[in-house]
């Protein structure tokens, strides 16, 4: 096995399988001093200005003569002054392709009212403002297996009563996106078929009303939605025992849910990818695209985010839309985001983070062409705003921030009821009511921190696995934990914090 590799004839560049010492001898050139297990080596000299070439597609500029052998990293490449330096071919619709054959594969689920199957069987208790989620939180803490056992011990087919709660719902203009971003969060996770039934607790004064929100949202309550106010209830320590009371009403109805053979079709996975490293887009990003391949032509669904990591590598998503009308809206999304980092004196390409340019990345153009791949090869059949509900089947885009737990929980809110997380550098996450399951790029990694990590993409790294191999691999275990099999993270409590809406507008 070869000590670097090369993803593509026509690069510029080498990636380091592990730390290369200076005199190696890579493709008959000679490494110039130390490179990092992850990073990038020069395989020809490279002129200032000249573009440099990762996945046989241009990563940045060099802002220094680079000699062949040397390290390419952020000393010497960067963006260039804009990301019209060079031009995108949109080429909209140029790659779709025929549907699939449709294959079968089933799980087991929890199959709701509505038509509507589950992955897991919660009750929620959501808050609609922070200055309830006090409360809101000591609900669902009378449930809690930890500190009160044997609350749920006579109801082995409810996972969990978990409250979600946020740091927003006032001081907000009450016509404003960031209250309807909001609004449609909390009715997203309202509705969810992971939760068999939802309590919502209020303050009274807030600028999210439920009321208003409920109307809004085309909701009402009834036997799995109750929702009530602090100041209504007559204080704290009343509402709390209202909502425990109410909980409890509910646990026999949730305890009737069983667990059945259902259509791999019901199951929507959102995509996320975290503290990336130079093997995201190696490794964990193309064998969970070619999971997402084999999701899509089960008749499941896959759902990508993150528009300030794709941006730069949004042409490769543009040329897969299955109408113009699809590929506009993307675009439309992208040029929004270039205003919204303008407005708040910001830009787009204030990625990588400092850990991902420890593992290996150099520009938001290098980690975009990873990122991207873990929406695999099929044809891009819709783009949704935040939170809204998908409804189209197949591989479909979500416009989110890249702030992985504010996107996740769009994506929830959107009808995830899976989330696949690849990581480089270890990111502890869990998100509750959907499970997730977190991917190690490198086996270092895995080895270091397999309490997190559910599977090792490492292997492809290592040789001793191929994309396809693994993303088989990734598939089965979807399938496993949507039929209950515990991830690392639940196993660790994760969840409830890692509830995030995306706060949007002024706090005032």
């Amino acid at each position: 096995m070869t000590p670097f590799i090369r993803l593509h004839p026509s690069d510029d560049v080498l990636i380091a399988r592990s730390q290369l010492v200076g005199g190696t001898s890579v493709e008959s050139i000679s490494v110039r001093g130390l490179i990092p297990a992850g990073h990038k080596v020069a395989t020809r000299a490279i002129a200032i200005g000249e573009p440099v070439r990762r996945y046989n597609q241009i990563i940045g500029f060099a802002s220094k003569p680079i000699a062949a052998g040397e390290h390419v990293h952020t000393h010497n490449l960067w963006m260039g002054e804009a990301k019209g330096d060079f031009a995108r071919d949109y080429a909209i619709g140029a790659d779709v392709k025929p549907a699939p054959a449709r294959r079968e594969a089933t799980f087991m689920g929890y199959r709701r009212t509505d038509g509507r199957v589950a992955t897991r069987n919660y009750i929620g208790v959501l808050s609609s403002v922070n200055c309830s989620a006090t409360a809101a939180r000591a609900i669902a803490d009378q449930f809690s297996r930890q500190n009160h056992p044997q609350a749920l011990a006579a109801y082995p087919n409810v996972d969990g009563v978990v409250a979600l709660t946020h740091g927003s719902g006032c001081g907000m203009d009450g016509d404003g996106l960031g209250l309807q971003v909001l609004q449609r969060t909390l009715a997203g996770y309202a509705t969810h078929a992971n939760f068999c039934a939802v309590l919502v607790v209020g303050l009274g004064c807030e600028s999210n009303q439920i009321n208003a929100w409920l109307a809004s949202s085309d909701l009402r309550e009834g036997d799995t939605l109750k929702v009530f106010n602090i100041q209504d209830t007559g204080g704290t320590r009343k509402t709390v025992d209202k909502g425990v009371a109410l909980v409890r009403e509910m646990l026999p109805m949730a305890n009737r849910a069983v667990r059945e053979p259902c259509s791999a079709e019901h199951i929507t996975i959102g995509l996320q990818c975290g503290g990336s490293d130079g093997y995201s887009g190696i490794s964990a990003n193309p064998a969970l695209g070619a999971a997402v391949d084999l999701l899509v032509a089960h008749g499941g669904t896959a759902i990508l985010s993150e528009t300030p990591e794709i941006y730069g590598a949004e042409h490769l998503l543009t040329r897969r839309a299955v109408r113009p009308e699809v590929a506009h809206k993307l675009i439309e999304r992208i040029k929004w985001w270039e205003h919204y980092t303008r407005i708040n004196d910001g830009e787009m390409n204030n990625n990588p983070s400092p850990g991902n340019k420890a593992g290996g990345l150099t520009t938001i153009l290098e980690k975009a062409l990873g990122a991207v791949a873990k929406g695999g090869t099929s044809n891009l059949q819709a783009v949704v705003e935040y939170a809204e509900p998908v409804t189209t089947r197949g591989f479909v885009y979500m416009d989110t921030p890249g702030y992985d737990p504010v996107s996740a929980t769009g994506q929830v809110a959107g009808g995830a009821n899976m989330i696949c997380f690849t990581t480089g550098r270890g990111s502890a996450y869990g998100c509750a009511p959907s499970p997730s399951l977190k991917i190690a790029t490198n086996s270092a990694l895995w080895r270091k921190q397999e309490d997190d990590m559910d599977i090792n993409c490492g292997e492809i790294v290592d040789g001793t696995a191929s994309i396809a191999d693994m993303g088989q691999r990734i598939f089965d275990l979807v399938l496993a934990t949507a039929s209950g099999t515990a991830s690392k993270s639940e196993l660790h409590g994760y969840g409830q914090n890692e509830f995030v809406p995306w706060q949007l507008g002024a706090v005032m």
